[in-house]
C-alpha cells in the first residue's frame, strides 16, 4: 500500500541546513555556482582555492547574501602537506563536514604531438590526485559520523571522447571510474559518491576556445539546446547529491550537458 503523503518527507529532504561543505576550486567558475547554490540551502561554506584574497572575498559574499558561515582557505590541491592543513584547520574550527565537492581541475589542449609529458602530468596531477588526496583526509571523519556526501567532479569528456583532449579525457575517466571504486568502499558508512558530469558550460576555462569553430560546431553545436550552460544551471544537481534527498544514490554519473551525449 501507498504511504500517505504526509509520511513522505518531500522537499524537506533537500534541506542542507547547517552541514558543512568543502569545495575545492570554489572561488570561480563551476566551483562557485555549486557553493552558491549550498549556501542559499542553508549549508556552512569552507571555500578552498589557490589564491587567497579571491576565496576570502567569495566567503564574505555567501556570509552577507545567505547569513551561513562561510570561510576561505588558500590550499593547493596536489600538495598533500596543504591538503592536511586544510583537514586540520576544518575539523578544528569549522565541524567535521557533510559534503565534500571535488570540483578544482585544469585543462590543457592540443594533439598529443604538440604536447610535453609535464603538461599531461600537470592535468593529472590536479584532476585526478587531487580529489584522490582530498578524499583520503577527509573520509575518517565521515566514517566516524557515518555520513557523507562526496561528489566529484567529472566531465561528459570522461564519458566520449572530443580530439586534442588527451590530458582531459584521460583525467576526467579516472574521475568517473575512481567515483565508482569509492562508492562500493564508502557504502557501509552511509556515505555516499556521486560524480556531475557537466557539458559545456562557459566557465573562464572555456572562455578561451569559445568563439572558436572547433567549439561552435563540435561543442555546443553538439548540443541537443544548442546553447553553452549556464552557471545556475550546474546548482540542482549539486543541490540533490549533496543533500539526503541522493540517500539511494551512489555511484552514479550525473550528465548536464544540454543533450550532448544524447546523441
Amino acid at each position: 500500500m501507498m504511504q500517505h503523503s504526509k509520511e513522505l518527507p518531500g522537499i524537506e529532504q533537500f534541506k542542507i541546513t547547517g552541514f558543512w561543505a568543502v569545495v575545492t576550486g570554489g572561488s570561480k567558475g563551476l566551483g562557485w555556482a555549486m557553493a552558491h547554490g549550498l549556501a542559499s540551502a542553508g549549508a556552512n561554506l569552507l571555500l578552498v582555492s589557490r589564491h587567497a584574497s579571491e576565496v576570502e572575498t567569495k566567503a564574505q559574499i555567501l556570509r552577507d547574501s545567505f547569513g551561513v558561515d562561510a570561510r576561505g582557505f588558500q590550499a593547493d590541491v596536489t600538495d598533500a602537506t596543504q591538503i592536511e592543513q586544510l583537514k586540520d584547520y576544518c575539523l578544528s574550527e569549522c565541524n567535521t563536514p557533510s559534503i565534500l565537492i571535488n570540483n578544482a581541475g585544469i585543462n590543457i589542449r592540443g594533439p598529443i604531438d604538440e604536447l610535453s609529458h609535464e603538461e599531461f602530468q600537470r592535468v593529472l596531477r590536479t584532476n585526478v590526485e587531487g580529489p584522490w588526496l582530498m578524499t583520503r583526509a577527509f573520509i575518517p571523519s565521515m566514517k566516524e559520523q557515518r555520513y557523507g556526501r562526496i561528489v566529484n567532479v567529472a566531465s561528459t569528456l570522461g564519458l566520449v571522447g572530443l580530439a586534442n583532449r588527451t590530458p582531459y579525457t584521460s583525467s576526467k575517466g579516472a574521475i568517473v571510474q575512481m567515483t565508482r571504486a569509492m562508492a562500493l568502499e564508502f557504502a557501509p558508512w552511509n556515505i555516499t559518491c556521486n560524480a556531475i558530469c557537466p557539458g559545456p558550460f562557459l566557465t573562464e576555462m572555456n572562455m578561451p576556445i569559445s568563439e572558436t569553430p572547433d567549439a561552435k560546431t563540435n561543442i555546443v553545436g553538439a548540443t541537443a539546446m544548442n546553447r553553452w550552460g549556464q552557471l545556475r544551471e550546474i546548482q540542482g544537481a549539486a543541490i540533490y547529491l549533496c543533500s539526503p534527498a541522493s540517500s539511494f544514490t551512489t555511484g552514479s554519473m550525473l550528465v548536464v550537458d544540454g543533450g550532448w551525449t544524447a546523441r
